[in-house]
């Protein structure tokens, strides 16, 4: 069986600077706007990096989204659906990085894919 770690981890913020300054100055983690997709990275430096999403209708405040890596999203997602699980997210590139997905599991938890472009 192939390996799925956690590799990526979202909190939703309604202010993304404010989020990526208060996380940097209480952790020391390095942030990174990226103003032209509505998003900030962060790298804390050990464990599992992620981002800051913005609060939006489908994204409440106070969402915690992890991602967990594949090595082939669409496969994984059949996987899912055959055991109770939906697709909320089809398989979406993330320009020059990979791809991703959000599913649903049969309680109702939102979890994300993770496909990296460089396997």
């Amino acid at each position: 069986m192939s390996k799925h770690p956690i590799v990526h981890v979202e909190f939703s913020a309604n202010d993304l600077e404010g989020a990526g300054k208060f996380f940097n100055d209480v952790f020391g983690w390095e942030v990174q706007q990226m103003p032209e997709m509505n998003y900030a990275m962060f790298n804390p430096g050990e464990g599992v990096g992620g981002g800051f999403n913005p609060v939006s209708e489908t994204n409440a405040a106070g969402t915690t989204l992890a991602h967990i890596g594949t090595e082939d999203i669409e496969a994984t997602l059949a996987v899912i659906e055959e055991h109770g699980g939906k697709t909320l997210v089809p398989k979406t590139e993330i320009p020059g990085m990979g791809w991703f997905a959000i599913f649903s599991d049969p309680t109702g938890n939102s979890i994300g894919l993770y496909e990296a472009m460089d396997q």
